[in-house]
């Protein structure tokens, strides 16, 4: 196999630590796509400590088509993809994992739908296929039938399969995805990134061959949850109104925790009703708009931008001056200061969200995505 200047796919191995099946893999490939299509092959070496990177020297010593790409210490799948994408030369890029859990037999088909301008991203899921694949963990697969559904949610997909290792892309697609990620939670965070550029998805059904974590699976429990914090922070500051104030319930939901108990505390300590809960509120909204810019709002913060923290500040003040004055009022009628402030609080919840999505951080609709 040989690669022309301008190879017609490009295909990104991301290998750690895979000296075993790292040359059957650039085989497969060859013998697969390099014979179908111009093909290049470029192995990101993600700091492998085994014999990764002879294997490597010697594939790229006896092939043109096959490149490397070395990184110095371990950083992750998220990172090696990320390098690939920047090095990658061909018209479209794809994605083999070195273990050889997937079949290179098998990308022929997701890249010929790319061909035929029927998609500009192809999904290979491993839930739509009548192919052979290997009976392994129960939870595994109920985790990635969770998180499936939750970014389907987010991103109004109908996706099988967001955590399948095989995604095959236009290169002026993947060009345009900011991504930052290092590990694997660089699969909800494509997931995110592609459907909000409003591109043509499709899925195809493919084979799988797993291993067990005695054959060198690396992914576990801490990426699951991790994958999930993705779904929701790559996701949640253009999700339906309805869905993100769910999330913001949560947000907010610590906030009012926090105004609750400080609340209380400064009561305690003496200080008067309208001070206590002017300086409870205060804490709280700190809270607030941290985890408002970290998960929901993110991409929308600027602070560089005047207009944008005078209209926070106008927010916050509102929402603590109606949090005050009924916190005062309920007091005054009759209410425990506590239960007063609960009351307070569940007003301040929806004020909040409205103030940040609506003024503090209003998100125009994208359109739809235009090839470059």
């Amino acid at each position: 196999m040989t690669a022309s200047r301008d190879p017609e796919l490009s295909v990104i191995v991301p290998c750690f630590n895979e000296e075993r099946t790292l040359g059957a893999c650039v085989e497969r490939l060859r013998r697969t796509v390099g014979a179908q299509y111009a093909t290049e092959i470029l192995i990101i070496d993600d700091g492998s400590t085994d014999g990764s990177a002879a294997v490597i020297e010697s594939l790229s010593r006896t092939d043109a088509g096959v490149r490397a790409v070395r990184h110095a210490r371990n950083r992750g799948k998220g990172a090696a993809l990320r390098t690939g994408f920047e090095h990658a030369r061909g018209r479209y890029v794809a994605v083999q994992d070195a273990d050889l859990e997937y079949d290179p037999r098998d990308l022929i088909g997701l890249v010929e739908i790319l061909r035929q301008g029927q998609a500009d991203v192809v999904f290979g899921s491993r839930f739509l296929s009548g192919g052979p694949h290997r009976v392994l963990y129960f939870w595994h697969s109920m985790a990635n039938g969770f998180l499936t559904l939750l970014s389907n949610m987010f991103t109004d997909l109908n996706l099988t399969d967001i955590e399948t290792g095989y995604k095959v892309f236009r290169r002026d697609v993947t060009d345009q995805l900011n991504l930052q990620e290092d590990g694997f939670g660089i699969e909800p965070e494509l997931v995110a990134k592609v459907a909000a550029l409003r591109v043509r998805i499709y899925e195809a059904g493919i084979s799988y061959h797993g291993r067990t974590y005695a054959e060198g699976k690396k992914i576990g429990a801490r990426d699951g949850l991790w994958a999930l914090y993705c779904v929701l922070r790559y996701n949640a500051h253009h999700a339906p109104w309805l869905l993100q104030f769910a999330v913001y319930l949560c947000v907010g939901g610590l906030a009012a925790l926090i105004n609750v108990l400080a609340f209380a505390g400064l009561m305690r300590a003496g200080l008067p009703v309208g001070q206590a809960a002017a300086a409870a509120f205060l804490a709280a909204a700190l809270v607030n708009y941290m985890l408002c810019i970290s998960v929901i709002f993110r991409h929308k913060v600027r602070w560089s931008a005047g207009g944008e923290t005078l209209m926070f500040l106008l927010v916050v003040a509102a929402v603590g001056t109606v949090d005050v004055m009924t916190t005062r009022a309920l007091v005054q009628s009759g209410w425990a200061p506590v239960a007063a402030k609960l009351a307070a609080t569940a007003v301040g919840l929806a004020l909040n969200f409205a103030g940040r999505r609506l003024l503090v951080f209003p998100a125009p609709s994208p359109g739809p995505w235009k090839p470059r």
